[in-house]
């Protein structure tokens, strides 16, 4: 299967490592310098395509003519929609996938742009909230890929070393993925700038090995 990620942030790097490891064809569309710099030392560097995912001339120097499935997961609604408009339109990719990242977008994301499957985290993140699953500490809600990986939850003890820290300077794992922050009635679409609080509720895409590490980090220190 030929993969075309547009957006080499923490999401798209992570989806294309594991598509690599199923033994698909993959390349990942970045334009930022910063991004570029850390993407290339986490991927294979034919993997790495430096560009726009707007622009129709990068998107065929990836081969979108043969791709089986596009996902636009930049941070930026505006790009992943116009990205998806030219993949299903221009180059009639038979499956495209598009991250929505403001909940009020999430009606644009439609046939209609190009979409076939729109990934609205918040909203999913909101409903697992309201159906008030809880354990002590942390919680696996979903069994994904045969069990290996889990999304799960985890509420950030008051006395953890990351209180107060962005997300940007916290190490996180590199089979986890950080999805939304529960704070109060508040869902949060976690950034490099966003700060862990007390008693905020973590959601991770996390790789079963790691999710001691999760738990270790965000809960009480040891004394």
């Amino acid at each position: 299967m030929k993969v075309i990620i547009v957006g080499g942030g923490q999401v798209g790097t992570y989806i294309a490592n594991l598509l690599l490891k199923s033994n698909c064809t993959v390349r990942v569309i970045e334009n930022r310098e910063h991004v570029l710099e850390k993407i290339k030392k986490d991927l294979p560097a034919d993997v790495v395509v430096q560009g726009s995912g707007t622009d129709p001339a990068i998107l065929e120097l990836c081969g979108i003519a043969q791709a089986d499935v596009v996902a636009a997961v930049t941070g930026s609604d505006k790009t992943n929609l116009v990205a998806s408009t030219i993949a299903k339109f221009e180059f009639d990719v038979p499956r495209v996938i598009a991250r929505v990242n403001n909940p009020q977008n999430a009606w644009l994301f439609n046939g209609g742009m190009g979409v076939d499957v729109a990934l609205n985290q918040a909203d999913l993140m909101a409903h697992l909230v309201v159906e008030e699953i809880d354990l002590k500490n942390m919680l696996t809600l979903m069994k994904l890929n045969r069990g290996n990986y889990s999304i799960v939850k985890v509420t950030v003890d008051k006395h953890s070393k990351i209180v107060n820290k962005a997300v940007k300077d916290v190490m996180i794992p590199d089979k986890a993925v950080l999805i939304a922050i529960s704070r109060g009635s508040e869902i949060i679409i976690p950034r490099g700038d966003t700060v862990f609080l007390g008693e905020d509720k973590i959601f991770v895409f996390a790789a079963n090995k790691v999710q001691g590490i999760l738990n270790d980090m965000f809960g009480q220190i040891e004394k």
